[in-house]
């Protein structure tokens, strides 16, 4: 097929920025087609292209990190910074569905973006209901550690799932991060459509920059404590995936098998280290800003 044909798990590997542009097409090949042919599922239908488009790339980048792992003799510090490569353009496809997907927010007439965006504004709404219950109960008395361990947990229930769609869809994770992608997206735009109101009165370049300003603090908002968990959940997502891929290829009990579990679960250390940063962020830092 022509999309997954674009480029190769290594040459990604070797160019990982270009990911980005590659994420940018494929959400947005997705969106035009939900639209055009499921205009009414459409808010699903473009999460499930846009997955269909990264599945063949994910699975072969799996393929070819396990290989790495089933090499005898190599150093763990060199297998995690292998690792790193695949994490980098994982990262960088992330951005670009995610840039994708608020940008066609941003720029869809209204009845448009409710039509694309339905489930997940939905999704936004039940969130901020939440929220917004929670912001009351904080009032009564519940504290940042509280708040904190709320968020982790939820946090955990979203690793456990990349990992286990990972194992047992192969890059089954990657369907749970563009879901994730095209929310956050929306909320993006959410938050840019409200915001840029503010600038409504102003001319020329002032409002050039407006629109730029109300945008980067979009992205900013969601990216502080985003990237990290984000980068977490791609790395339970790799060690589901490399732990998929093994039991595949080899016997258990052989020492590929056993060389290549060590590998994934020092990345699953690894993520829930992760996810603990992410939250802390979450709950400290990101209010200080918004």
């Amino acid at each position: 097929m022509v999309l997954e044909s674009l480029i190769k798990s290594e040459a990604a590997e070797q160019r990982p920025w270009k990911m980005f542009f590659v994420g940018l097409l494929f959400a947005s090949v997705a969106i035009f087609l939900s639209l055009w042919i499921f205009r009414d599922q459409a808010s699903l239908i473009m999460v499930f292209l846009t997955v269909v488009a990264c599945i063949p790339l994910i699975y072969n980048t799996l393929s070819y990190e396990e290989k790495k792992d089933a090499r005898k003799n190599v150093k763990e510090v060199f297998l995690l910074k292998e690792h790193s490569k695949a994490l980098a353009f994982f990262m960088f496809l992330f951005l670009g569905i995610t840039i994708a997907f608020s940008l066609w927010y941003i720029l869809l007439p209204e009845n448009l973006v409710q039509t694309t965006f339905n489930t997940q504004i939905a999704t936004i709404k039940a969130i901020n209901s939440r929220v917004f219950l929670g912001s009351t109960i904080n009032m009564a008395g519940l504290s940042r550690s509280n708040i904190f361990s709320q968020i982790l947990f939820n946090n955990f229930k979203v690793l456990f799932f990349c990992i286990f769609f990972s194992f047992f869809y192969g890059a089954g994770a990657i369907f749970i991060l563009t879901w994730n992608a095209s929310v956050i997206s929306a909320a993006i735009g959410t938050f840019f459509r409200r915001n840029i109101a503010k600038y409504a009165g102003l001319m020329g370049f002032a409002q050039v920059a407006s629109y730029f300003h109300v945008f980067s603090a979009g992205l900013l908002r969601y990216f502080i404590h985003g990237v990290p968990e984000i980068l977490a959940y791609f790395i339970g997502g790799l060690a589901g995936g490399i732990i998929s891929v093994a039991v595949i290829r080899h016997d258990f009990g052989t020492e590929s098998f056993k060389h290549v579990l060590y590998d994934s679960i020092d990345l699953l250390v690894l993520a829930v280290l992760t996810i603990v940063f992410a939250a802390l962020i979450e709950v400290y830092v990101t209010p200080i800003f918004f």
